[in-house]
């Protein structure tokens, strides 16, 4: 591609993109294939959710084992409330986008109203299909 920033579509880039995309989609199904082979290796001769390594030739496969650890929402506001931590508890205002639809809808609520709070995001997204 010219270093130049030229603003021309050839179909040759069209096409490319399109045969790159397809070759990506396969890649990562066949890496996921890989993916749950090795797991599988690891689950049965080390043991489920186990770190281990093998080496097979002049490459080293490992698993690790990632932990992450969160409170129970619920669960632990109750108890934090029965034990008297309320302090603990965050309180998250949030509008009920659900409720303000129908608010709409039953015209309790004009849209205009809240016309300058609905934030729009957009991203560009591309899709080529091959038009046959």
């Amino acid at each position: 591609m010219n270093t130049k920033k030229e603003n021309v579509l050839t179909e040759e880039m069209v096409a490319k993109y399109f045969e790159l995309n397809q070759q990506k989609k396969d890649i990562e199904n066949k890496m996921e294939e890989y993916k749950k082979a090795f797991h599988l290796y690891f689950d049965t001769n080390v043991g489920l959710l186990t770190k281990g390594q093998v080496k097979i030739g002049n490459y080293k496969l490992q698993r690790m084992i990632r932990k992450t650890e969160k409170y129970d929402e619920e669960q632990t506001v109750k108890r934090l409330e029965d034990l008297n931590f309320s302090d603990l508890i965050q309180i998250v205002k949030r509008p009920d986008e659900e409720k303000i639809k129908s608010a709409i809808q039953l015209g309790l609520l004009k849209e205009n109203d809240l016309e300058e709070c609905l934030k729009v995001y957009s991203s560009p997204a591309i899709s080529v299909k091959l038009d046959k």
